[in-house]
């Protein structure tokens, strides 16, 4: 047992270096092209369109990217799947792309564990997320952190790996908390593929002041949602 904790702290020591010097060759080798594609829906709209049949496919591939490789706006890909595909396909795409990212984010950190995020996010972020989701109704404090705008999603993932929450209550939690969010983003790059300009505009100033509201306000939301996990967590006398 103790040589197993010892394997593991060694995996992650070793894997944040490696993980870090993973996205920086990525981002070094294929800047041109990662910057060519991420620039724009339009251009995440070409380069499926290139692929033909296995376009589903091609855009599912780039969500997972996405989602693994987090500094990568997140917005941009999904509104591309509603600008390629419409609302409701562009919809069901993002969300097995983006599922299949946060599978892979999950298991490294429930393999890595808390070291692994902790070096990866630092020790101020993980422990409000940590406040967020310490009590028993650890997966109400996920679900609110997954559906408010604002919060880093895609790291979230890594964290939720780390911490007791299981695989189908993430499955569960992670997609019906970012569901709303997509769902907008998707019908964006729809309306925009419509030329419907103005409910585009309507949309993204939405999303925008909804998306600064939650960045500017992130810690008291998660100290916010510890209390009210915490307060829904204690028994009753």
């Amino acid at each position: 047992m103790h040589i197993n904790q010892r394997i593991k702290r060694c995996a992650a020591i070793v894997a944040f270096p490696l993980f870090i010097a993973g996205i920086l060759s990525i981002a070094v080798l294929y800047r041109g092209p990662l910057v060519a594609l991420f620039r724009s829906p339009e251009a995440v709209r070409s380069w499926v369109d290139a692929r033909g049949l296995a376009a589903p496919l091609a855009f599912m591939a780039i969500q997972v990217l996405q989602v693994v490789v987090f500094v990568i706006p997140g917005e941009i890909v999904q509104i591309g799947g509603g600008f390629a595909f419409g609302l409701w396909m562009g919809t069901l795409w993002s969300v097995l792309g983006i599922l299949a990212g946060s599978l892979v984010n999950f298991a490294l950190g429930r393999y890595l564990g808390r070291p692994f995020v902790l070096a990866l996010f630092g020790e101020e972020r993980l422990m409000g997320i940590e406040r967020a989701t310490a009590s028993g109704k650890a997966a109400a404090g996920f679900f609110l952190l997954f559906a408010i705008p604002g919060i880093p999603k895609d790291a979230l993932t890594y964290i939720a790996g780390a911490s007791r929450l299981g695989l189908f209550d993430f499955i569960v939690i992670s997609t019906l908390g970012r569901l709303p969010g997509i769902i907008g983003s998707a019908f964006m790059g729809s309306a925009v593929f419509d030329r419907d300009y103005r409910t585009a505009i309507v949309m993204v100033s939405i999303a925008s002041v909804l998306f600064f509201l939650g960045l500017i306000f992130r810690e008291k939301l998660h100290d916010l949602i510890a209390r009210l996990v915490h307060r829904k967590g204690t028994p009753r006398e």
